[in-house]
């Protein structure tokens, strides 16, 4: 199978009934998926295990390094069912939510959130199915139930979502059944988890102790689909390796007009902090069932890559929808197309004297610096920790980036990050030797042909592992 390079903006899709056979995740591939992303809100932890083996079949079959994220469902709040699987309720009329399991009526309605009582307020508002229905808390007992007067009523369905934009959640952002998923996930080569509702840098925290405990390669996203996530992003981001901008949530929560500010400078601050950042939920929602996205999807897309984002994300597109192929196909057409628009330059970050990594921030950026003075074909790099690839790619630089490890895993990691491309090398002795195995590497993967100028980066000596010390010029012979 010949798989191009494809686009430096990543794909990420979800894998659920419409992609999960082994067939559908290769078509899938073929089509420009760099991650596959295993929603653990659904399926079992058999079924996950079936799609992780398929992927690291089709990796291993095709030399390719296609990236897994596991993504944890985190405290989602529900209502519990309904008598005739659907309340209609109207303005005004006056609810019961409790936390103790029932049918629901017009007395009464579960809701799976013990603490909500105790937390909840009177005046705040309770947003279900996806904000369709909005409620105002009217009165809590601050023990097992709480009063709620319809604002915007409708059919109140079984098992809809809660949001409480108002509130001040107490649940923690790993609930029981995280915990369960997460000691499955640290079983497999998973390279990515994401952790939903964060709220702060202590969640993120919480889940490295657990992953470091186990001595575990994978790399930590923070959901970003709280107000309290969005006051707190810096320090999240801090202490995250990657961010996603989760809209379904977040859209519902914050007030609309605000979700594109905050989009666009979450991905700003990602790029300064040399953090992965994908753009989630809704992209081409309406090809769930139609052959062709809306003119709104097509310019959503574009306006992701024309601020810089890492990776796009497709979330029941792939995993329920009808066209999941198509939806990855024209995805990529329209990243191509912007792309070929986007001035990467005007995002580049500055370097930090403040920074402990300073010097080998300030070399990645010549180096990005140089590669365009230089018109270079090629921006390679050798990184054991992935430092060199994420700082390389946050100078958004106009050459291709082609990064060598001797880690497998770290290469697939890194299929999520903007621009880069990986290739396993293990042979690591004098700098000179290195430099012309990866050049021949790379001529006869035809990114590279003789006479064509590529800007080596790495650490000397190579053995020691250092991070990146050095620069150099390098003529394909």
């Amino acid at each position: 199978m010949n798989i191009t390079d494809h686009q430096n903006t990543k794909i990420v899709a979800t894998v659920g009934p419409a992609s999960s056979a082994y067939d559908n995740l290769l078509a899938l591939v073929k089509a420009g998926v760099d991650v596959f992303r295993l929603n653990f809100s659904h399926g079992s932890h058999e079924d996950h295990l079936e799609v992780i083996n398929r992927i690291l079949y089709i990796n291993k079959k095709y030399n390719l390094h296609i990236g897994i994220l596991a993504d944890l469902q985190g405290p989602k709040l529900r209502v519990g069912k309904m008598e005739n699987n659907g309340l209609e309720i109207k303005e005004g009329d006056i609810l019961t939510f409790v936390n103790e399991p029932c049918i629901g009526n017009m007395e009464k309605i579960y809701m799976s959130y013990p603490e909500f009582p105790t937390d909840v307020k009177v005046g705040e508002r309770v947003l279900v199915d996806d904000g369709k229905l909005v409620f105002e808390v009217v009165e809590t007992n601050k023990k097992d139930q709480v009063k709620l007067k319809v604002l915007f009523g409708g059919t109140l369905s079984s098992n809809k979502g809660v949001n409480l934009p108002n509130t001040k959640i107490s649940l923690p952002s790993l609930t029981e059944k995280d915990l369960k998923d997460l000691e499955f996930m640290l079983t497999q080569p998973v390279n990515w988890i994401a952790l939903s509702f964060v709220r702060s840098g202590k969640d993120i925290k919480d889940l490295r102790k657990r992953i470091d405990a186990v001595n575990h390669p994978a790399k930590i996203i923070a959901k970003i689909e709280k107000p309290e996530a969005v006051e707190n992003i810096d320090k999240i981001i801090k202490n995250s390796n990657g961010i996603m901008v989760a809209r379904g949530d977040l859209g519902i929560e914050v007030p609309m007009e605000r979700l594109p500010v905050i989009q666009k400078e979450i991905i700003k601050k990602c790029i300064q902090r040399a953090r992965p950042v994908i753009v989630a939920t809704q992209m081409m929602d309406s090809m769930i069932t139609n052959p062709s996205p809306t003119r709104a999807e097509i310019t959503d897309v574009a306006n992701a890559v024309f601020d810089g984002a890492d990776a796009v994300m497709l979330s029941g597109e792939t995993s329920v929808g009808v066209h999941p192929v198509k939806v990855v196909e024209s995805m990529n057409k329209i990243i191509d197309q912007a792309e070929s628009y986007t001035n990467t330059e005007k995002r580049r970050p500055i370097t930090s004297p403040k920074s402990r990594t300073f010097y080998s921030d300030a070399l990645c950026l010549n180096a990005a610096r140089m590669a365009e003075e230089i018109k270079a074909k090629a921006l390679v790099g050798m990184t054991s920790s992935g430092y060199t690839a994420f700082k390389l790619s946050s100078f958004r630089p106009n050459s291709k980036i082609y990064i060598f490890s001797d880690r497998m895993h770290m290469l697939a990691t890194l299929n999520l990050v903007w621009g880069v491309r990986c290739y396993y090398y293990d042979r690591f002795t004098t700098t000179d030797d290195t430099i012309s195995d990866v050049s021949e590497i790379l001529k006869g993967a035809k990114k590279v042909e003789p006479g064509d100028v590529i800007v080596n980066t790495g650490s000397m000596p190579l053995h020691r592992r250092h991070r990146t010390n050095m620069m150099k010029i390098t003529v394909v012979e």
